[in-house]
């Protein structure tokens, strides 16, 4: 019995009338508090109205980080409690988790001093969990290993640690292990309605499976909100009346050819014209280079990059680099929505709106979890699940996951084959190809990913559709968006047969895939 095909898990739904939890979303924060309710014994059902991290949870900066910059505001708890659990991330996922060198280039006088000071802080706040300490290089060395970054007035640069993962696939290796402990996690499910008794408290969820129409009643002690920048539709399902609880900022990301950083050190510019850090950081042997902050009034489940945003990261990231980049390099351009705390002051500017999580409780008894940052997800799960035990809703009982291996967690792996992100199931995805020879062809001539792939997203990862597995499972759409539209034709056989699909739905299915793919890729602009 395969534990993560649908079917069995649907039967979860049928087998089970009454849960302990009930999780609205699938990002890194609904996914993180599955897997410690699940993991402290709880009966845990989570559903996700689309696919698991669809939203702002694959569309990060790929940083593991404690955040500097919240260093230079002076939040210091949140950057202690950031670094904690970074350390804990690169202990407990070391297959995707790993420790990254940054250099910020100084370019006046006193940047080495000021930055190499600021930067000791942030290593001492690490503790026996910091990844390296940080130290002044000279203009020499700096140019060594960023050699194409511009030398013009460069004075040295300062090195230091972070770390950088793949946040899709973490995702994803989450949800496994929460439901290897048990937990049932759908995913194209949406929940339509909140249910109440008869003096107004949240006892479960209507909700609808989006493949074949069902409609299921979930009845549960706790009803939790974990649903990013749709948070406040959930808030409303509750109480009409609900004032929002999240701003949306827009942040986005070019991502490039490893030729305009061939080295294995990120770059990270502090300060530029928005107020906010640039980082050029190495990714799948791209560059990805980010992000900008601009607030909307509306969110969507497919935030589309603006002009002015993209011309902002170029500009910015020519001052710095002697290979210009031009929007015909960029292979790809992906947006993501911050579900930020909505500020009192209508003037406070989103970045310096604290990345700390609130967690509040309606009239109702609906628990909702805000703000946070990938790299507190754990946190942000325990502190969740701490505060629906201390309202009563369930017997205690200790949190579990500082220690807990995330599916597929090893250290050894070899980086320089791309299918080191599968962990400890790189041998059972050698097998598949073992079996079927077919499997072991490639999906598009240029790029390295394989057919088993796609059969492994299906059977063991919950992929359900083309966006499924080129977005969020092989992550071609976020890598080369040209290259994933000519992969589709090839992903929707595989889906097809896997899926026992019709040639209608196939046709469907690349259509709407390119018609996504549109997004990611800077359309050339009519000359005048």
């Amino acid at each position: 019995m395969n534990i993560f095909q649908r079917e069995i898990i649907l039967k979860g739904l049928k087998r089970n009338e009454d849960w302990d939890v009930i999780i609205i979303g699938g990002g890194a924060t609904g996914l993180g508090i599955a897997l410690d309710s699940i993991s402290r014994g709880y009966k845990t059902v989570l559903l996700e109205q689309v696919d698991f991290a669809k939203g702002t949870s694959s569309r990060s900066t790929k940083l593991v980080h404690g955040g500097v910059r919240y260093l230079a505001q002076g939040d210091i708890g949140l950057v202690r409690e950031a670094l904690y659990e970074r350390g804990l991330m690169l202990k407990n996922a070391a297959h995707l988790v790993t420790n990254q060198s940054f250099i910020i280039p100084n370019y006046r006088w006193w940047g080495g001093i000021f930055y190499t000071t600021g930067l000791k802080i942030y290593d001492l706040l690490a503790g026996k969990l910091s990844l390296g300490k940080s130290f002044h290089i000279n203009k020499k060395e700096t140019h060594r290993r960023l050699k194409t970054l511009s030398t013009e007035h460069l004075k040295g640069g300062v090195v230091y640690q972070d770390g950088q993962f793949d946040d899709s696939r973490l995702a994803i290796n989450i949800a496994q292990t929460a439901i290897e402990k048990g937990a049932t996690l759908l995913n194209h499910f949406e929940v339509q309605k909140l249910t109440k008794d008869d003096i107004g408290k949240v006892n479960g969820v209507i909700a609808i499976d989006k493949e074949t129409g069902i409609t299921y009643t979930l009845n549960g002690k706790a009803v939790i909100n974990a649903t990013g920048v749709f948070t406040d539709e959930i808030l409303k399902m509750d109480n009409e009346h609900a004032k929002n609880m999240v701003r949306p900022s827009q942040g986005i990301h070019l991502v490039l050819d490893k030729s305009f950083l061939p080295g294995d050190d990120a770059i990270m510019i502090p300060k530029t014209d928005d107020g906010r850090v640039l980082f050029l950081v190495p990714w799948h042997n791209k560059v990805v280079v980010g992000t900008t902050d601009t607030v909307l009034d509306s969110h969507s489940l497919e935030p589309i990059a603006l002009e002015e945003e993209i011309n902002f990261i170029l500009t910015t990231a020519n001052r710095y680099l002697t290979k210009k980049v031009e929007k015909k390099d960029v292979l790809s351009m992906y947006a993501g929505l911050r579900p930020l705390a909505a500020p009192q002051d209508k003037s406070e500017k989103t970045k310096e709106i604290s990345r700390s999580h609130k967690i509040i409780v309606s009239n109702s008894g609906l628990v909702t979890i805000t703000g946070g940052k990938w790299t507190t997800y754990r946190r942000m799960a325990q502190d969740t699940i701490n505060k629906v035990i201390a309202i009563g809703k369930l017997n205690k009982e200790s949190c579990k996951t500082a220690s807990l291996s995330i599916h597929g967690s090893t250290e050894i792996v070899d980086r320089n084959d791309h299918l080191y992100i599968y962990g400890t199931d790189y041998q059972e995805i050698k097998k598949l190809i073992e079996e079927d020879q077919e499997l072991g062809e490639k999906l598009h001539p240029k790029l390295d990913y394989l057919k088993a792939e796609v059969v492994w997203a299906v059977r063991n990862e919950m992929a359900r559709t083309i966006e499924d597995v080129l977005a969020r499972r092989v992550r071609v759409l976020f890598l080369d968006a040209r290259a994933a539209v000519e992969m589709a034709p090839v992903v929707a056989d595989i889906l097809a047969k896997e899926l026992d699909k019709t040639i209608e739905w196939k046709t469907s299915q690349i259509s709407a895939f390119k018609s996504l793919a549109k997004n990611y890729i800077i359309q050339s602009q009519p000359t005048t």
